[in-house]
């Protein structure tokens, strides 16, 4: 898998045109895991599933609050996708001129780098996002990063970015490793070719895999994200602190709060993004991931 020759605005136009498809489809299953995220904050007891989360919204809030953030959350994946999934192929090359190998861990490594920088960048458009989903008054993006830095301040917007960097790192390690082994692993004992078959398959495995690492931390990076300090409480002093109040108060599960709808999400997403990407390199003139 030689680098492309598409060019900088290919390479990375096509891995944020893939993101930003998969995340128009699968929205309203992300505003739902957001709110499943957020039940029973700091107590135990009986959590509702997504199929009552998403019944209460539709009855009390209507149709269009599973599209609520979505503005951000398209912003967001452009940027965010276009330089997570384009930083990873740089990565990987600049690991196998240095140690002459590009072995699992070294494409583990390339992508919590690759994800961790595009998350560093993009945590303002993340935060507005998630405080949108859980808002139900529709206030505009504009008007939600207005109260924001009214009455929290600029630096707010970098709320939970320690999390979302360890998340969006483990995320991009999960998916383009586990992708990148998956397929090859794929094309090596199966009789299936480069194309679309093999893509799904792929991105099938490594979606089942990103879940199971990321769920925590992405619970986690919702809860600090949300927490407001106007008023000078603060629940959660950083992530560390957070994970351990949410298993002192909540139990060792609620690690996995919304889980099932993070698998229903990132399942579907990882899909999408994995076959829209190789089809727009293919058109593009580039080779395959």
């Amino acid at each position: 898998m030689q680098p492309g020759h598409g060019g900088a605005l290919y390479h990375f136009g096509t891995s944020g045109a893939a993101v930003a498809a998969a995340t128009a489809v699968t929205h309203p299953l992300d505003v739902i895991k957001v709110r499943l995220q957020m039940q029973l904050a700091g107590q135990r007891g009986n959590l509702v599933g997504m199929g009552t989360i998403f019944t209460q919204m539709v009855q009390v809030e209507g149709p269009r609050s599973l599209y609520l953030g979505l503005a951000p959350a398209l912003t967001r994946s452009v940027i965010y996708g276009g330089l997570r999934l384009g930083l990873y192929e740089p990565c990987k090359y600049v690991c196998n001129y240095a140690f002459g190998s590009t072995n699992f861990a070294f494409k583990f490594a390339s992508g919590v780098i690759a994800g961790a920088l595009a998350t560093a960048l993009t945590n303002p458009t993340e935060v507005l996002k998630v405080r949108s989903q859980m808002s139900p008054s529709r206030t505009s993006t504009i008007g939600v990063l207005k109260k924001i830095v009214a009455e929290e301040g600029v630096k707010a917007l970098w709320k939970g970015v320690g999390p979302a960097m360890a998340r969006a790192g483990c995320l991009t390690a999960s998916q383009m490793a586990t992708y990148d082994e998956a397929k090859q692993a794929l094309l090596k004992w199966t009789p299936l070719e480069e194309g679309p078959q093999l893509h799904l398959m792929s991105s099938c495995v490594a979606g089942t895999a990103s879940t199971l690492v990321t769920a925590p931390i992405d619970m986690i990076k919702t809860r600090l994200m949300l927490q407001r300090e106007c008023k000078g409480a603060r629940v959660y002093r950083n992530g560390f602190h957070c994970g351990y109040q949410v298993v002192v108060t909540e139990g060792v599960t609620s690690l996995y709060k919304g889980g099932f709808a993070t698998f229903a999400r990132l399942g579907p997403q990882t899909a999408i993004t994995f076959v829209v990407c190789e089809k727009l390199r293919e058109l593009a003139g580039m080779t395959a991931i």
